[in-house]
């Protein structure tokens, strides 16, 4: 059963909250890092990205650029902008997109749940990326981004949430792009065992989004567990920061594909092709978005077409029948010869969130088709993550993104 504990948090002062709170770290290049911080010494990602406190051409893997995230953490919890938590709490977080809601519990999970996959994965993790965060953790003794984890909906989780929610959240604040976060604070001592029963019934966790962050803060649970061989199991290294959300709350939304080449074909002849490989019709002018698993929007010059998956593509494997596995399979890979999606620069990703126009524009200057796929669906994650099979790159992408900075994770020296 999954250990799922409740823990004192280091988060910011409410008057402060919207001002510090922001997106992950990787959602932004180093540019848009360098850029977004200017000017403003309150977000979070001058830590999460410390290199924006130097010149952009300096090494942003030097020693010094994470002393200087942990400085100016250390810096901001001595100055007051953030409070510690007196007595372990669980942590309510609602974030509103839309109109649409999703409300998840914050909370820390175990690094043994990991490794015996009680927590399951759906992707490998790049050694380039975990060795960033992984120094970023082990400098600054702090998990400061959550890792975003699933599980199947039980309603005694959800009763307790929902009382805690009759409350007023110590945070409630619309962030610039829209995005509503509240959060709430379950720290009665009846209460808080309570909620940590209940987790206790949930035998299996999913990583959602966050394994670079997941698997960095495994790997410093280790290097801590070397360097203090008596650990009992109850140091706060053995746990990452979470945030913890039922299936039936999750949105995924497509994630999109752009081609910079047709390998040769002229576009007659590449839409002659296709159509050996699936049904297509034409869908004029106006974005294709697919209404169903099966189906694929291409954009071709100023055409948009509905390509038709045949059953005999699928053979119900969770990884085989996975849209994106068929798209790379039968038409990526043999027509366009694109084999390795992870490093061929012939091949781009569009998250979901930019939406159908992105896909028009990216055809229109850089690129020459453009394939609008039908989002993964959370159960077909965990189909795959139970398999212990991997998802091809860039399958889901989920919306909205939890903040970095709302609830920080001190881990022992």
């Amino acid at each position: 059963m999954a250990n799922i504990k409740p823990f004192r948090a280091i988060r910011p002062r409410p008057d402060l909250a919207a001002r510090i709170a922001a997106l992950p770290y990787d959602v932004y290049s180093r540019l848009e890092a360098y850029e977004a911080v200017q000017g403003d010494d309150d977000t979070f990602l001058r830590i999460d990205r410390p290199e924006t406190q130097f010149p952009p051409d300096y090494d942003m893997y030097a020693p010094e650029v994470y002393e200087r995230a942990r400085d100016m953490l250390e810096g901001m919890i001595a100055d007051g902008f953030f409070l510690e938590e007196k007595n372990p709490a669980y942590y309510i977080y609602e974030l509103v997109m839309d109109g649409r809601s999703q409300v998840g519990v914050g909370a820390c999970a175990s690094v043994d749940d990991y490794e015996n996959r009680v927590i399951r994965k759906h992707e490998n993790t790049r050694a380039d990326k975990e060795a960033d965060r992984i120094r970023h953790v082990d400098v600054c003794s702090m998990q400061t981004g959550p890792i975003f984890l699933a599980y199947r909906r039980r309603e005694g989780i959800e009763a307790l949430v929902r009382r805690a929610m009759e409350n007023r959240p110590v945070y409630d604040f619309t962030a610039p792009d829209g995005v509503t976060h509240r959060m709430w604070v379950i720290d009665g001592a009846d209460d808080v065992e309570r909620l940590r029963r209940e987790f206790d019934r949930v035998d299996t966790v999913y990583i959602a989004d966050g394994h670079h962050r997941c698997a960095s803060a495994v790997k410093v649970s280790k290097m801590r567990r070397q360097a203090h061989p008596g650990y009992s199991g109850g140091e706060e290294f053995n746990y990452f920061l979470s945030v913890l959300f039922p299936d039936d709350q999750l949105m995924i939304m497509d994630y999109n594909r752009v081609v910079k080449s047709l390998n040769g074909y002229s576009e007659e002849e590449f839409l002659e092709r296709v159509g050996q490989i699936f049904g297509v019709s034409a869908a004029g002018a106006e974005p294709y978005r697919p209404q169903r698993k099966g189906e694929i929007g291409m954009f071709l010059r100023d055409q948009w077409y509905r390509l038709q998956i045949a059953d005999g593509h699928y053979n119900g494997d969770a990884v085989h029948d996975l849209d994106v596995a068929v798209l790379q399979r039968e038409l990526l890979e043999p027509v366009l010869g694109i084999t390795d999606p992870k490093t061929d620069r012939r091949i781009d990703f569009v998250g979901g969130i930019r939406g159908l126009q992105e896909l028009e524009r990216r055809v229109h200057t850089d690129c020459r088709a453009a394939f609008a796929m039908y989002p993964t669906d959370i159960h077909e994650l965990f189909a795959v993550s139970d398999a212990g099979q991997l998802m091809p790159p860039k399958s889901t992408w989920f919306e909205p993104k939890l903040r970095s900075g709302l609830l920080l994770h001190r881990i022992e020296k």
